[in-house]
């Protein structure tokens, strides 16, 4: 009996916890890390090539330089790349390591010219990929964008933001967002803008 009685009352707590946790998604008093973007999943739709005849980039490239640059930019310029006002917060803290040893272990092209591959994630895939997931020792409520796709075509990039608890790998919210590139100079600025796009337009779904 004391053993039913037990596992009744640890079911209850963790649902309980549960609940609470998923109404702290965008509870302002509740602290949430900013854990930056994931590229694991990404295609460029379109020719790996710079403005300007700048050359043609290598997938190496994308994933020392640029993504590592993409990601670097929520911590420097924390006012365009707002994650605290889009989630109703007057601040995060941040934790990009965890999403950079991610993609620090990529080796593949990324470089596709099937528009097909610029939508290939759903919320199930998205709930497999956090399961698996190296938070890296890090604990309590986390933010992070699967980069989904990235489209010359459409001068859009999508990704899926995904809020988890860290300590039982869990997705709580997670939902596809878009944002559309600038007439910013350079490939890295004007495939910055989707980014500080598609989180203003986070700060508009709940």
């Amino acid at each position: 009996m004391k053993k039913l009685l037990f596992i009744l009352a640890t079911a209850f707590f963790a649902l309980h916890t549960n609940a609470q946790t998923q109404a702290d998604v965008f509870n302002a008093d509740k602290e949430l890390t900013w854990l930056g973007l994931d590229f694991s999943q990404v295609h460029f739709i379109g020719p790996a090539t710079q403005a300007k005849d700048a050359g043609e980039i290598t997938p190496e490239e994308m994933r020392d330089k640029y993504f590592v640059s993409w990601n670097q930019l929520f911590v420097n310029e924390p006012k365009k790349f707002d994650v605290a006002k889009a989630t109703g917060r007057t601040s995060v803290k941040y934790n990009t390591d965890v999403t950079e040893k991610a993609n620090n272990k990529l080796n593949r092209d990324y470089f596709v010219s099937d528009a097909n591959q610029y939508h290939t994630l759903d919320e199930a895939k998205v709930k497999a990929l956090v399961k698996k997931y190296n938070f890296q020792g890090a604990k309590g409520l986390g933010l992070l964008y699967f980069v989904e796709g990235m489209s010359k075509g459409k001068e859009e990039a999508c990704a899926w933001a995904t809020f988890v608890n860290m300590d039982t790998k869990e997705v709580l919210w997670t939902q596809r967002i878009a944002g559309k590139a600038g007439m910013s100079i350079g490939f890295r600025n004007y495939w910055a803008n989707p980014f500080a796009n598609m989180t203003k337009d986070l700060g508009k779904k709940h």
